[in-house]
């Protein structure tokens, strides 16, 4: 054990303000309320974020706390991993049965391109938009962007901040949409368990936890889909943002940006 570890484990004061957060949240419990037709789900791990976040600002968390907390998340997740690792084996009859839309679902994650890729050239984001929408900007693309287009470069920090932005808000974000529209849609809850895996341990943990909560009864299958599409989105995810995702959003940030230079070019003429 390195002394880094040791002085993780010897943090008795990281370890009490977890317990008592965990103790807290699970006092309050889950809380659901209807917007529309869909519900919205409330769930411990949403509350141990934000009340987490905000005594970060204050004298009870300091900085040896911060920064031991962070090799702790990934012990947290490698728990959550071993334990859908288990749950996969006897649903791998289903998991089979929906094998040409789990082996698909990759292309999903090119979304990113489709929806934000506009919307951030529209709001004059040069080419920092590259490296925030060509792929959800987890820790694989941020290698592969920093790899080809160096940490200083807008394309660097474009990905870096969407990774930032991703780490403090995706959970919550993910568990709140997830158990939304698997309420508000008539989609059946696994095509949502396997849009959950998109290569992060912690949205993928919040998001089936939502939709868990939503239909306790399918609870293992659920979490079969949902890591099973996780581990699809590790293991090919990069290869997609490679070959397919990052050329696609460079030629399509291209084309919009001429199209955009077009229309505010003052010698255009009207209506060409």
């Amino acid at each position: 054990m390195t002394d880094v570890q040791k002085n993780i484990w010897k943090d008795w004061r990281l370890h009490a303000i977890v317990f008592v957060i965990v103790l807290l949240t699970e006092w309050i419990g889950i809380h659901q309320f209807s917007v529309g037709p869909g519900v919205i789900l409330l769930l411990p791990m949403l509350y141990a974020i934000l009340i987490g976040l905000a005594l970060y600002f204050t004298p009870i968390i300091k900085e040896k706390q911060s920064k031991n907390a962070e090799p702790l998340i990934v012990l947290g997740v490698t728990l959550l991993i071993a334990k859908i690792g288990v749950i996969i084996g006897p649903s791998l009859p289903q998991i089979i049965e929906a094998g040409p839309a789990l082996l698909l679902q990759e292309f999903g994650n090119l979304g990113t391109i489709i929806l934000a890729l506009p919307l951030a050239v529209a709001l004059g984001i040069k080419r920092e938009s590259i490296g925030m929408t060509h792929s959800v900007a987890r820790e694989p693309n941020v290698g592969l962007i920093m790899d080809k287009f160096g940490f200083n470069s807008p394309e660097g920090r474009g990905v870096m901040a969407i990774y930032i932005f991703g780490t403090v808000f995706g959970a919550v974000f993910m568990g709140l949409i997830s158990g939304f529209l698997a309420t508000l849609t008539p989609l059946h809850p696994y095509s949502f368990a396997m849009a959950s895996g998109i290569g992060s341990g912690s949205m993928m943990a919040a998001a089936s936890g939502s939709l868990v909560a939503a239909f306790p009864e399918m609870e293992n299958n659920i979490l079969a889909f949902a890591g099973a599409s996780n581990l699809l989105s590790l293991s090919t995810g990069l290869y997609m943002s490679i070959f397919i995702g990052l050329p696609l959003t460079e030629k399509f940030y291209e084309v919009l940006n001429k199209r955009k230079n077009k229309k505010i070019d003052p010698n255009t003429k009207m209506g060409a």
